[in-house]
This record gives structure tokens, sequence and C-alpha cells, in this order.
């Protein structure tokens, strides 16, 4: 648009002079293709002098073109480099993403302790998916001894933000009795929330909830219905019933 235009104009009278807040926009405008044609390589040329001034968000996106390989060789030890400074200025994406690095071993060497600790930064600025993967770390003791009250915490947090495999884990620690009191109906109702949103095994696992009556009157229209759609996304469970 004539306004994209523009502003990418002023940006880049203020880029060149070396505003690092302008570099930043300006990369954000090529990488996107925003008022200009959509160049990679140019985005990463503007995100590099933004985040060598210090500019937080510049830095998290560069460690993004780096991990993606988007306007550079892919080189995830360049990313974890940018992630890192990001993180340590607070940015929780690039807390997220530096955690998902160490989870992963990726530019560093695997670090499960290291991932918990930058997922629980980002997971105490509401980030949805820090919250979610902290919680999978309390239940599965990685990185921390297992707790599945803590887990359950971190899983509704995520939820409550619509995220919708936490949602599902919240049905299946329902359903379980993991670190809460066994529900079925709380199950149903996570179960429900996640499988609307296209979660499959949230669908298969609703599917089973009216097969067997659990939670809800028993109904095997409805379980069919949510077998079916789990299986149309090859949820091979839901194939076989």
């Amino acid at each position: 648009s004539r306004n994209d235009k523009t502003a990418v104009k002023w940006y880049t009278l203020s880029a060149e002079q070396g505003n690092a807040y302008a570099q930043n926009n300006l990369a954000w405008n090529y990488r996107n293709g925003q008022g200009v044609p959509q160049d990679d390589k140019t985005a990463v040329k503007w995100y590099t002098l933004a985040a060598k001034q210090g500019n937080v968000r510049a830095q998290f996106s560069l460690g993004q073109m780096y991990y993606n390989g988007q306007g550079v060789p892919q080189n995830n030890k360049t990313a974890v480099k940018w992630y890192t400074l990001s993180a340590e200025q607070g940015n929780a994406r690039a807390q997220f993403s530096l955690g998902q690095m160490y989870n992963n071993g990726e530019g560093v060497s695997q670090n499960h302790k290291t991932a918990v600790k930058w997922y629980k930064l980002a997971a105490k600025q509401g980030d949805a998916p820090a919250q979610y993967n902290l919680g999978w770390n309390y239940r599965n003791g990685q990185g921390v001894s297992r707790d599945y009250k803590t887990a359950v915490k971190c899983y509704e947090l995520a939820a409550k933000q619509g995220n919708a495999r936490a949602q599902f884990s919240l049905g299946q620690m329902h359903r379980k009795g993991e670190g809460v009191a066994h529900t079925y109906m709380t199950a149903v109702k996570w179960f429900r929330l996640a499988a609307k949103q296209g979660h499959a095994p949230a669908q298969f696992s609703l599917g089973q909830m009216y097969r067997n009556g659990q939670g809800l009157a028993r109904n095997d229209k409805t379980a069919v219905k949510w077998y079916t759609l789990a299986a149309e996304q090859g949820n091979a469970y839901a194939q076989n019933n």
C-alpha cells in the first residue's frame, strides 16, 4: 500500500543514519514484502545492523533467519548466538527458541536443565508454547524432577491461552488422575477444546470417551464422527477403530 511505501521511505532514511529501531522495522518490511519486494538478504542486512546495536527484536529475528536459512546459509550456532543475546535482554520468544535449541541439541550441546531454565523465563512472561513445553518437562521428569502438579499448572496456563497441545495433555492428566483428581468430565472438556482446534490425538481421545461413555452419555455415532476426523489427519489409532 501507499502507507507501507511511505513508511519504508522514512525507515530507510532513518536506518541509513544508524537508527536501530528503523533498521529493525525496515528489515521486517523486506522480510514480509511490505512496501518493498520481499527480499530475505536485505532483511538480514538490516537485522544485522540493528542487532549489533543491541536491538532485542532484531537479535531474535536474526536468530530465526539463521535457524531457517532465510537470506543466509542455515547455521544453528549463529542462531543460538543471536537468540542468546535477545533472550538475555528478556525477549520471551527468544527465550523459548533458545530453550528449544538446548532441548534438541541444535547449535549447542543438548542440555535439558538449561532448556528448562529458558522455558521458565519465557513461561513467566506468558509465552504459551514455553508453558506447554515446561509442563511436558515436569510431566516427564526431563531436566527437572517429575512433578505432576506443576505440570498441570503449566499446562493450564497454556491451555487457557488456547494452546491445543496443552489442552490435550490436560485432558490426559484428568483422565489418568495425574496431579489432579481423576475426573472424566474435565478430561472431556479439555479434549473437546483441543479437538475443535483440529488436534488429531484429542479428536481420537474424545471419540474414545463417547464410545466408552466416560464423562458423558455413550454415543457411538458421535464417537465415529471424532474417530473419522482424527483418521482423516492420519491418526493411526483412529484408523484402526
